[in-house]
């Protein structure tokens, strides 16, 4: 599993938003100016957020997005599988996107993968945006 760009600065602006107090809105440059995330493309990630309704977002003036659920409830690892897909090193140990691999020959491989896998799966299963935060 290796992060991308798009997982990390999506787990930096839940995080920003689990912080904030109240019901209140934030805006894509706010949150963006305070994890210094490119306003445009965070635009494009909160989209994807919100589809997975992870958050609400309002238009104006004073609108922007808040959680939409609350942030003890949203664990590292859906956000991560939302943008990035397996949590496994190799998809041939994937629970969610398995795909036949060469390292399937060898079973020393696959065991030592899956317990990779098992370690990782639990750790973001069980961290959530509020233990982060």
């Amino acid at each position: 599993m290796k992060l991308t760009s798009r997982s990390e600065y999506a787990l930096l602006a839940l995080v920003h938003l689990a912080r904030q107090k109240g019901d209140e809105y934030i805006s894509v440059e706010n949150i963006a100016r305070a994890q210094k995330i490119p306003a445009k493309f965070l635009e494009q990630i909160m989209l994807a957020l919100k589809r997975g309704r992870y958050v609400h977002s309002v238009k104006g003036q004073h609108g922007g997005y808040r959680l939409a659920k609350p942030s003890h409830k949203i664990t590292l690892a859906e956000i991560i599988r939302l943008f990035d897909g397996a949590l496994a090193p190799s998809e041939s140990v994937s629970k969610y996107f398995y795909e036949a691999t060469p390292i399937e020959k060898e079973k020393g491989l696959i065991r030592v993968f899956k317990r990779i896998r098992d370690v990782v799966a639990e750790t973001l299963e069980t961290t959530t945006i509020a233990d982060v935060a």
